[in-house]
């Protein structure tokens, strides 16, 4: 199977639902300009990918489960506009453009951010076509737990708290997991949720994206000191000016390698009860060695 392939057809149709919803949007001000500018700024799209090719792994109908993976990418660009806001994480570039304030102004982008994250939740509501109902709110409840306080938000709160102070290795994985894990973590298991699998099928997918969660941020660690910002198209060396605790300085940048593949090859092992988990396996492993 060609899982590049596989992910092309994918993300044309993550992008081209996203196009849609902006389109038929009514004008406020600059404040569809401002949403769409950070939705529709490209990225890697790993959560609504993981959504879908997890339902399709499950049995489930990917077209159907379409707007839920763009209500994980319009929450997942909502964090990514308020974290790079003077009053977080003071960033001015973002996918290789401007950040949403430089060129929306604060005011603005803190709107689109919140436009971003209730819509999401409008979508996931009113467009679920055919499912079965118990589904759709379970899948919505598991993203409102996850986005919240209990899981991205607290993570961030975390993250604001350490800065300046030396945290321990369990500490940073407790920020870890709910900052980018919770999300992560969401996205695959709403994708089973909504095709339906059953108890031992949504703990195997939970156990595979925890360990991609993790290896997914301890890689973004490696890549803020050793990464190229053309290349990752974000500033490099930004945890470091904000005194921020990280896999790297705690282990080292050796020992931060072997942690992501060591997370990676545990990730594949959660899914050994899976007949078709061969885009999870390719997935896991594409991750764990990009270098954006």
């Amino acid at each position: 199977m060609d899982w590049e392939l596989r992910q092309k057809e994918d993300l044309d149709k993550i992008e081209a639902w996203l196009r849609t919803y902006m389109m038929n949007r009514k004008p406020y001000g600059n404040l569809n300009d401002a949403m769409r500018y950070s939705l529709m700024a490209g990225g890697k799209r790993v959560r609504p990918l993981l959504l879908l090719e997890t339902c399709r792994m499950c049995g489930g109908d990917v077209e159907v489960a379409l707007p839920f993976a763009c209500a994980v990418e319009m929450i997942h660009t909502y964090s990514l506009i308020h974290d790079d806001l003077p009053c977080m994480d003071d960033d001015d570039l973002r996918r290789g453009k401007p950040t949403n304030h430089k060129v929306y102004g604060e005011a603005t982008a803190v709107l689109a951010g919140d436009a971003l994250l209730t819509g999401a939740f409008e979508v996931m509501l009113e467009e679920y076509g055919s499912l079965p109902k118990d589904r759709v709110l379970r899948a919505a409840a598991c993203l409102g737990k996850a986005a919240g306080s209990r899981g991205m938000v607290g993570g961030q709160v975390l993250d604001m708290a350490g800065e300046g102070r030396t945290l321990t290795v369990g500490e940073v994985t407790e920020l870890y997991a709910l900052k980018t894990g919770a999300l992560i973590t969401a996205a695959t298991e709403m994708g089973c949720i909504l095709a339906g699998g059953g108890e031992d099928a949504r703990q195997a997918v939970v156990r595979y994206a925890e360990k991609i969660g993790l290896a997914f941020q301890v890689q973004d660690d490696i890549l803020d000191v050793m990464g190229d910002e053309a290349t990752i198209g974000k500033s490099v060396g930004s945890d470091a000016r904000s005194e921020k605790n990280t896999y790297v300085t705690i282990r080292g940048l050796d020992a931060c390698r072997e942690l992501v593949q060591k997370l990676t090859d545990e990730a594949v092992a959660a899914l050994a009860d899976f007949q078709n988990a061969g885009f999870h396996r390719w997935l896991a492993e594409k991750l764990a060695g990009r270098q954006c």
